[in-house]
């Protein structure tokens, strides 16, 4: 009985994947080459697409290192010391699960816009040095959204690890006299490594493929469209070419998102190995 309910559990689960997940990826690699190879390689060469991409990997990167350096610290401090407002930390860092984020591109035009509080010191920094910063409707504004959105990716693959090993070898290494650096990077930077590289390769999947916020803040075709938000432009010119073209499109981030993939199963099959050998 057991054996024939596993078998049923696999299949049902086999089938709704298949029919959620590995078909529509499928139909989308079909799509894209509808006109053929040349036409697929030609839409991925035009200017606009090239600077989606461009604008997309910059808002990545930069929301990795940021969130990287950020949620490193957060852990550490949520989980090696004692202070007031401890949990209201740990609950702000959450915020970006629990809200919608258009609320969040929508939250940042108000501020940095010219109606919002930001905006205003803003264009009289401009006035004043004769610079032309701007946020939204500008890179900035996308890089921004993209790091609010990718924010507790990091820090929440940490801190459970950090909390499971305790902090013993590391009071013990500070009463032997090792700087704070030196006990991080000997003994806390090993425990951490692969949650690190899981939090950071989640971070950048979720950047990458980010649409609500980054569309409240976007504002130039072939400037500051990262590669969802072309992909949208090119499928609502509504010709059978540009919706080809958003195909071919939707295929790089497809690409992308399984390169990403098979990262992750190769670092959590290195990270319980490891744990296997300790």
């Amino acid at each position: 009985m057991k054996i024939k309910s596993k078998w049923i559990l696999i299949g049902i689960s086999g089938v709704f994947l298949f029919f959620m997940l590995v078909l529509p990826l499928i139909s989308v690699i079909i799509n894209s080459l509808k006109e053929g190879i040349g036409f697929y390689f030609q839409s991925l060469a035009s200017p606009t697409v090239k600077s989606a991409f461009g604008v997309t990997v910059l808002a990545a990167v930069i929301a990795v290192v940021v969130n990287t350096i950020f949620g490193i610290a957060a852990a550490w401090l949520i989980t090696r010391f004692t202070f007031k407002g401890k949990h209201i930390l740990s609950a702000v860092i959450d915020i970006p699960f629990s809200i919608s984020p258009v609320i969040a591109g929508l939250a940042f035009l108000m501020t940095f816009g010219r109606m919002g509080w930001a905006g205003a010191l803003i264009a009289r920094l401009n006035e004043a040095l004769g610079t032309n910063i701007q946020i939204v409707f500008a890179v900035p504004g996308v890089v921004l959204a993209t790091v609010f959105v990718t924010f507790p990716f990091v820090s929440r693959e940490i801190i459970p690890v950090l909390l499971s090993v305790g902090k013993e070898e590391e009071e013990a290494a500070a009463l032997m006299g090792a700087d704070g650096f030196t006990i991080f990077r000997k003994i806390t930077f090993p425990h951490i490594r692969w949650a690190l590289l899981y939090g950071v390769i989640l971070c950048t999947a979720r950047a990458l493929g980010e649409f609500g916020a980054v569309h409240a803040l976007s504002k130039t075709r072939g400037e500051t469209f990262t590669l969802p938000l072309e992909i949208d432009a090119l499928y609502l010119s509504n010709s059978s070419e540009s919706i080809t073209s958003a195909f071919a499109v939707s295929s790089i981030l497809v690409l992308m998102a399984v390169a990403v993939l098979i990262i992750r199963n190769v670092a959590e099959h290195q990270a319980k190995k490891n744990e296997e050998n300790h």
